[in-house]
């Protein structure tokens, strides 16, 4: 694996809990080599707020649902940046769209946020998820965080300026990307990496109405769980390993803070979902190989699975990556991260 130096001071960037593994009833995780493939979009232009425009049925899940169509979407394929205001603030997004994307087709869209003290195209690096959006077919979006951190709660904003919503910039983005491009509604998601994480898990706080599930890989819940109020159950996928020493897997204060910020743990996240979710059935393991083990929980209101991968031993790292964050632990090869990620918002489409 190559070493690089881009998250030096992510040990800011996230929080962290503990985990669980054994039982339960609804659709299983995905295969690590699903081959599901989504729609894709992208777009450039200024900014906006409201959801991806489209005509017809709102595309979705296992073919239920008539397929998502547009007209007169001009947004082009391969790589771009997109430039839009949201708050009086100029902001920066990278766009990548696969050669599969048909403007007339609403397509899958994945916003994938970096950590705190990263960018745009370190998590383009350390992600590798353009390669699986071409492979899969669909559009993901990378956005730049102002001061390279995100405002969600206990982490990241320290280098901000004041009252950044990104939350807002959020919907200004899904509004231009979807001024030119063919979205599919029910098909936008949300991942991250660390203060990305926790961003991840902000979004399905606030904007469970645009989000049909996201993915935090190394980022607990930020903010106070009375505070978090999702509109609808909303599936969640967390990836986290124990020996995390940003966003300590038990909860805790992150690495060399001072004052330290005290993170909630991963089970107090989990727990927190699977009572907002309704989640009735046991925990069951859908997915094991070396340090990785993957869990569900089933029998949710709504379909709203969720599901939590534990990587024992391994560090504050994204799974399988090419890229090592210096000094914080080991990266498990057992989990491919980006593809599970992947393979399992194919698996849960929004309603």
């Amino acid at each position: 694996m190559r070493k690089v130096g881009l998250l030096v001071v992510a040990w800011l960037a996230a929080c962290s809990d503990s985990v669980y593994g054994t039982t339960h009833t609804s659709p299983p995780l995905p295969p690590l080599d699903g081959a599901d493939a989504g729609p894709a979009a992208t777009g450039t232009g200024s900014s906006g707020g409201a959801q991806p425009s489209g005509e017809g049925g709102s595309g979705g899940g296992g073919g239920q649902k008539a397929p998502f169509v547009c007209t007169s979407k001009k947004g082009t394929k391969g790589d771009s940046t997109l430039t839009l205001t949201s708050g009086g603030l100029a902001r920066d997004s990278l766009l990548h769209v696969p050669a599969s994307y048909d403007p007339a087709k609403g397509m899958m869209l994945v916003i994938n946020y970096h950590g705190f003290s990263s960018n745009a195209p370190e998590q383009v690096a350390l992600t590798g998820m353009n390669t699986v959006a071409d492979a899969k077919g669909f559009v993901v979006a990378y956005p730049d965080g102002l001061g390279n951190g995100w405002n969600a709660g206990d982490c990241c904003s320290e280098l901000q300026p004041p009252n950044v919503d990104d939350v807002q910039f959020t919907k200004d983005l899904l509004a231009l990307i979807g001024s030119e491009y063919c979205i599919d509604p029910s098909r936008i998601y949300a991942t991250g990496f660390s203060n990305g994480g926790f961003m991840s898990h902000l979004l399905a706080c606030k904007m469970a109405d645009t989000f049909a599930a996201v993915a935090p890989v190394s980022g607990v819940l930020g903010i106070p769980p009375d505070t978090c109020h999702p509109s609808r159950p909303i599936p969640v996928l967390h990836i986290h390993g124990t020996a995390d020493p940003v966003v300590p897997y038990d909860g805790g204060p992150a690495l060399k803070l001072l004052p330290p910020i005290v993170f909630r743990s991963v089970a107090t996240t989990i727990d927190f979902w699977r009572a907002q979710n309704s989640c009735l059935g046991i925990p069951v393991i859908e997915f094991g190989k070396g340090d990785a083990t993957c869990v569900q929980w089933g029998d949710c209101q709504g379909g709203a699975d969720v599901a939590l991968c534990t990587l024992s031993g391994d560090g504050h790292q994204w799974p399988d990556s090419s890229l090592v964050v210096p000094g914080l632990g080991t990266t498990s090869t057992s989990l491919d991260a980006t593809s599970f990620i992947a393979d399992w918002f194919l698996a849960h489409p929004g309603p």
